[in-house]
């Protein structure tokens, strides 16, 4: 299956998993991304055509041409570029509507919702600066395989925790960006539980009597047994420090001398001498979680943690199978659409992923 093949064989299915013809219209109209019949008849039409330009390679006259030929409408490459411009809200509508309909529902085991964002370039001159981004923040949620939440962003908005909305009885899964003591406050004070990873100096660490902790001091300690799962506090700026759980385990003797050669590269980089407690540090995987240890062992946690790989196949397919990368404008309001195209229809084909190599399922199966 091709993106081709979605806007022509497969094209009136994908009108029915958007609700149909009339659904269509009247969101197309409520957001006035289509106002009234000209050029183009109708709704379908208009997002056939905006998705055609999105998802292919061709441009904004290609698909003029292709839509023309086709006898789908005879249109300029300006018309086109305004009708995307007109298209934003629509877009983003309609990804909204996917995600509200197939909205994850806490089970008897739980469900798990890993959080990231990833980036794309802006066009423009600063388009490979990392301060000229267009960030996707996406929770993606297990058992169901699939993306539950997506918002975008430029690189001004950052990475928070507490940023996606909880769903009670969530165990929610980042990496160290996530490490927000206020906001981890909030995710619990939602009904959520988390699992995520730490380095070692991106928190105060204390003790479970509120008493600073040496974690460096602390690892050394838990050297003979290869692990520590021990009850610990962090400290926040606005209230009361959180009571937690610290579980790190030793890394296998190959994977801690690769981390510890990037300790040092990135150290070398940035123009200082690494500390022998960061070396230390890097022969670890440090987590913390709100985990109660009678219900989730050690290892459970591990194996939670070990699940965020799927955010990251996820982020490959997003961009490798649908195509998503930098817009080819520099307005907010065409480049915009052109990244909710991508995400619209990353949401669509979730469901049918068996079908390609790629898929989670598959890789456990195999």
């Amino acid at each position: 299956m091709t993106n081709e093949s979605l806007l022509n064989e497969d094209w009136p299915g994908i009108v029915l998993q958007l609700g149909g013809a009339e659904a269509l219209d009247a969101t197309a109209r409520e957001t006035r991304a289509f106002v009234r019949a000209r050029e183009i008849s109708n709704a379908v039409d208009l997002l056939r055509l905006i998705l055609a330009y999105c998802l292919g390679k061709g441009g904004l006259r290609l698909t003029a041409s292709w839509a023309a030929a086709i006898g789908l409408v005879d249109i300029s490459n300006v018309a086109l570029l305004q009708r995307l411009r007109q298209s934003g809200e629509w877009l983003a509508l309609l990804v909204g509507q996917i995600l509200t309909r197939s909205a994850p529902k806490a089970t008897r085991g739980r469900m798990i919702r890993i959080i990231d964002a990833t980036t794309v370039p802006k066009a423009g001159p600063g388009a490979r600066k990392k301060s000229h981004l267009w960030r996707i923040h996406s929770a993606f949620d297990l058992p169901h395989e699939r993306f539950g939440h997506f918002e975008l962003t430029d690189q001004t908005a950052g990475e928070t925790l507490d940023r996606i909305p909880a769903v009670k009885g969530e165990i929610r899964i980042g990496d160290r960006a996530y490490l927000q003591p206020d906001r981890m406050g909030i995710v619990l004070e939602q009904g959520a539980d988390f699992v995520i990873r730490a380095g070692w100096k991106s928190a105060h660490w204390l003790d479970a009597e509120e008493r600073s902790l040496d974690l460096i001091a602390a690892l050394r300690a838990g050297l003979a047994a290869g692990r520590i799962d021990q009850p610990i506090c962090i400290k926040r700026k606005n209230a009361a420090p959180l009571g937690l759980r610290l579980i790190a385990v030793k890394k296998p003797e190959a994977a801690a001398a690769e981390a510890r050669r990037k300790a040092r590269r990135d150290a070398q980089r940035e123009g200082h001498q690494v500390s022998q407690q960061t070396l230390e540090a890097a022969d670890w995987v440090i987590l913390v979680t709100s985990l109660d240890a009678k219900e989730f062992a050690t290892d459970e946690v591990l194996a939670l943690y070990r699940l965020r790989w799927r955010i990251e196949l996820a982020f490959k397919r997003l961009k490798s199978l649908i195509g998503l990368r930098a817009p080819p404008g520099i307005n907010e309001r065409s480049a915009r659409p052109y990244l909710l195209a991508h995400l619209l229809m990353i949401l669509l084909l979730e469901p049918l992923l068996d079908e390609f190599e790629d898929s989670p399922r598959l890789a456990k199966a195999a």
